[in-house]
C-alpha cells in the first residue's frame, strides 16, 4: 500500500528553499560575500549537492526501516 507523502515535512525541500532565498538575497544586495572567505556561488555549488545527497541517504535509510 502506498503511503501518502507529506511534502511539507521534506527536509530537502526546506534546505533548497532556504538556499534559494539566500542566493536571491546575495544576488540582490551582496551582503554575504564580504563575510565569506570563498566565492559565495562556488560554496553553494559545492555544498548544496553534498547536503542534498546526505539528506537523500538519510531519507532512504529511514524508509528502509
Amino acid at each position: 500500500m502506498l503511503r501518502r507523502y507529506r511534502w511539507l515535512a521534506c527536509k530537502t525541500l526546506w534546505l533548497n528553499a532556504l538556499v534559494a532565498g539566500t542566493v536571491a538575497l546575495e544576488a540582490g544586495w551582496g551582503l554575504l560575500q564580504p563575510l565569506l572567505p570563498v566565492d559565495f556561488y562556488t560554496l553553494v555549488a559545492v555544498a548544496l549537492p553534498v547536503a542534498n545527497a546526505i539528506l537523500r541517504v538519510l531519507a532512504s535509510a529511514k524508509e528502509a526501516t
